[in-house]
């Protein structure tokens, strides 16, 4: 017969094998940060990436066709895209809460349909519409739209927007435009109004990814069809230069933290390059890759070491060492990763 002490050494034992075994699943199922966002398109999944194994730690449902992905502030939620092309009838913004792990009810947009491209300044959301022509900004402290303009351009694709909140930016595929859309204050009745000004500036055909300088003077824009770069002058809103680059298929491009370099990633299929990286000084090439397939979005860590790059046609995530510009691991990922974004969380 078992005595009092062994029984209740047995009961302490099972409760302290709870606790433990507790605490390592609590561990685990921790978002990790910095994480790395990577949307799995074909899955309709978000998988959420330990940047220091290099495995997916948990994956959650993005909504139908997710294209691009955006984090708050304070790295607790992220704002995915579903697009469909420029005449689908969806009309959602999927949200993810990144503590929980877990999809929250999406943004329903109403008549806004196609969302694509998205960025996330001054504590609002936003983001293009493609069927309706337009961006449009969320508040997700009233939960709802408070500001729509329209581009008056066809398939309005990626935005960005300036620290200051005075600038916005588009690139138009099958316009082959940048829109610059600055804010203009003019007079009225009651005195001055608050509109904004939109320069629509020539970028070659299929305009895509586009990036503007860290210190905010330039644009440069890749062309899909033309295997070009243009380079736009952002305060005469005037192409200055267009470069031709290695990549087929150019749908993504992106300037180091610093400035002083810019990768290009393209879906061209086949053999040859799918990333180059120029220097912005000289244009010169400084490197291209073959990743193995199609490459799409691009990450780059906020300390400019490293970048991520989705190789779409091979369903992973290539790791480029920004230092060594070598190829230094991958993440392997559900089908046709796209849309990356870097959460670096708040302590």
């Amino acid at each position: 017969m078992t005595s009092k002490n062994s029984r209740r050494n047995l009961i302490w034992g099972a409760v302290v094998l709870g606790v433990l075994l507790l605490g390592a699943n609590f561990a685990a199922a921790q978002t990790p940060s910095p994480a790395l966002l990577v949307l799995e398109k074909s899955d309709s999944m978000l998988a959420i990436v330990d940047p220091a194994t290099l495995q997916i730690v948990a994956r959650v449902p993005a909504g139908p066709d997710p294209h691009e992905i955006v984090a708050s502030s304070d790295g607790k939620l992220a704002y995915i895209s579903n697009y469909g092309g420029a005449d689908s009838a969806l009309n959602t913004i999927a949200v993810i809460d990144l503590v929980a792990r877990k999809a929250l009810p999406p943004i329903n947009l109403g008549a806004l349909r196609s969302t694509h491209g998205l960025a996330f300044a001054g504590g609002k959301l936003y983001f293009t519409a493609e069927t309706n022509k337009v961006i449009g900004r969320y508040d997700p402290a009233t939960q709802s739209v408070d500001w729509v303009l329209g581009t008056g351009q066809d398939r309005t694709h990626m935005v960005a927007v300036s620290e200051s909140l005075d600038r916005i930016f588009t690139s138009n595929v099958s316009s082959g435009t940048i829109s610059i859309i600055e804010e203009n204050a003019v007079a009225a009745g009651s005195g001055p109004r608050k509109t904004w000004r939109v320069t629509n500036i020539a970028a070659g055909h299929g305009t895509e990814g586009f990036d503007v300088s860290p210190d905010g003077k330039e644009i440069w824009a890749a062309s899909a069809q033309d295997a070009t770069v243009t380079i736009i002058d952002v305060t005469s809103k005037r192409a200055t230069q267009t470069l031709p680059i290695s990549v087929r298929g150019a749908n993504r491009l992106k300037f180091t933290p610093d400035g002083t370099r810019v990768l290009i990633s393209g879906l061209g299929g086949g053999a040859g390059s799918n990333l180059v990286v120029l220097e912005a000084a000289t244009l010169k090439e400084v490197k291209k890759f073959d990743l193995g397939g199609g490459a799409a979005g691009i990450v780059m860590v906020p300390d400019g070491s490293r970048a991520y790059v989705a190789v779409s046609g091979k369903d992973k995530v290539a790791v480029v060492d920004l230092k060594s510009m070598e190829v230094s691991g991958s993440v392997s990922t559900g089908k046709q990763p796209d849309g990356l974004a870097w959460v670096q969380g708040k302590k």
